[in-house]
């Protein structure tokens, strides 16, 4: 009855994030745990060599992940939902969201596009600042350099999780961690850098847009900073129903990166999560600025505007989940069809028994480029040197492997050039599902003990939930005093230890990796 009456009276948050394939829902109690949650799974798609997806598939998804929350409500507590106290929208950072008006001007440009080389190099020169090719600042000079005709409409250029939050309250806003992602942000004023901006506005004065840089950005606002309510509108949006009751207030949209360390409780100077699902990421929150710039490493904020190291991979899980579905398909020729989630479970263990270098297996899980390692274009490969032991052990113990490769080789800067000081490494994420696996196989690669929560699984949409909680007593503390204090008190959690053998083991297999990425991808 507890939860029950949480629900009819409104006091529940919703959490809404949008990633690369699924859209979840999250329903949130007073004391901070999940009551229920609905989904929707989705895929980009390559259109004239594009990673987008369609404002259709966009919304189509959102309500349908809402309708299953509702479902679940109604299955799990026998009531309807039709009040909440505070919603929060997150989605996969980065990317490009052009319009005039509320007409998209040009399809969707998601982060996983890598045809900005020419405008991230000349960007990175021009600001002293490693911009990456997935910012939206990125594809918009690439769009400028490219002469494309929209360029001169645009009004306001926005982030996935930016224009979904504009759409069900209105408000031009984002929060200042998906911000970062879209042009660098100045720690010390709390939003996009003066002179980045200003520098951006001369590069591009010749082409007399009648728009400044300013113009068309969404306000960055910190988390805690209310940034509207949700209108008559944005209600039948989410909930063509008319169930939802309007004037619900919102939490400054964020990117999965953003909500990653929120769920993670790593916000503070020394702490880092890595999140590893489609795309991997590493996210260090620095005690002081790197030395220099580096191109594999992007800065960006927290929530609340400290700066973090960034390592993003644009691949991890995908190159595996091809692989599960291969071996359930080949199930299914003998009659026999497994359930998801156990092929996963089981798969994944049987990793555990493959020899430490994975036999001397080499997948290269490149289903897209992959910018740390200079690639502009997808070419998995899986390689079986002469002298490897094809076996299932093996086979997924260098899947698992892979999957984290350039995650460390990314991660080398930080602790052997900068030497940063990490207190903690929290995982979350799909990667971390099955207990102790994914931990093992990263603490290999960084050489670190790595900790997951009992909440690994719950990922950016109850982080953005959290944000959204906390807009409701920003007045009384601080982010991480809500955190420490509130939200993480009795987290229950597990940390696994690297063994010798198995850092040895998967440096040897990465010598390899690297030895015949050279080979085979110089062809």
């Amino acid at each position: 009855m507890k939860e029950k009456e949480i629900i009819v009276s409104g006091q529940a948050v919703l959490g809404i994030e949008l990633g690369s394939t699924r859209i979840k829902a999250m329903l949130i109690g007073p004391d901070y745990r999940p009551l229920a949650s609905g989904s929707h799974t989705w895929e980009n798609q390559l259109v004239n060599g594009l990673w987008t997806y369609s404002e259709e598939a966009i919304w189509t998804g959102l309500q349908d992940a809402y309708q299953d929350l509702k479902t679940n409500v109604q299955k799990q507590y026998g009531c309807a939902l039709n009040r909440l106290a505070a919603i929060g929208i997150s989605a996969m950072m980065h990317g490009y969201m052009a319009f005039k008006g509320e007409k998209l001007l040009y399809p969707f440009l998601t982060w996983r596009n890598t045809n900005t080389g020419e405008a991230a190099k000349r960007l990175s020169e021009l600001f002293r600042f490693n911009i990456p090719l997935r910012w939206s600042i990125s594809h918009l000079y690439q769009c400028i350099l490219n002469k494309e005709e929209h360029v001169q409409q645009i009004d306001f250029l926005t982030t996935l999780a930016g224009y979904v939050h504009w759409r069900l309250t209105g408000e031009k806003v984002l929060g200042v961690g998906d911000a970062s992602g879209m042009i660098p942000v100045d720690p010390a004023t709390q939003t996009y850098n003066a002179d980045m901006v200003q520098a951006f506005d001369n590069l591009i004065a010749n082409n007399h847009y009648p728009w400044h840089l300013l113009d068309i950005l969404p306000q960055a606002l910190m988390a805690g900073q209310e940034a509207g309510c949700l209108t008559e509108a944005g209600a039948r949006l989410l909930d063509p129903s008319g169930d939802l009751q309007v004037g619900v207030p919102f939490c400054p949209p964020e990117g999965d990166a953003g909500t990653g360390m929120v769920a993670t409780n790593s916000i503070e100077p020394r702490t880092a999560n890595l999140s590893a699902g489609t795309s991997s990421f590493s996210m260090v929150v620095l005690e002081q600025p790197l030395s220099r710039p580096y191109e594999a490493i992007d800065i960006v904020t927290t929530p609340d505007a400290k700066e973090v190291a960034m390592v993003h991979c644009n691949n991890c899980t995908s190159d595996i989940n091809d692989w599960v579905k291969l071996m359930g398909e080949n199930l299914q020729l003998f009659g026999l069809t497994p359930d998801t989630g156990e092929l996963y479970t089981r798969l994944f263990n049987v990793a555990l028994a493959g020899e430490p270098d994975a036999g001397g297996l080499l997948p290269y899980n490149y289903i897209s480029g992959e910018p740390i390692m200079g690639l502009a274009e997808g070419l998995p490969l899986m390689v079986r040197p002469s002298e490897s032991r094809f076996t299932l052990p093996n086979l997924m113990r260098a899947q698992l492997y892979s999957a984290i490769a350039v995650l460390r080789i990314g991660n080398e800067i930080l602790l052997d050039k900068e030497h940063v000081h990490i207190d903690r490494i929290t995982g979350h994420g799909g990667y971390f599902t099955t207990p102790k696996v994914g931990q093992s196989m990263v603490a290999a690669a960084l050489n670190t003990p790595i900790y997951t929560m009992q909440t690994a699984g719950e990922g950016g949409a109850w982080g953005i939930g959290l944000l959204a909680a906390y807009t409701l007593k920003s007045n009384e503390m601080t982010l991480p005093q809500f955190l420490n204090e509130q939200v993480f008190t009795n987290t229950q959690g597990s940390l696994v230890a690297p063994t010798a053998e198995a850092v040895e083991g998967f440096n040897r297999w990465l010598e390899q990796y690297r030895i015949y990425f050279k080979k085979l991808y110089s062809l």
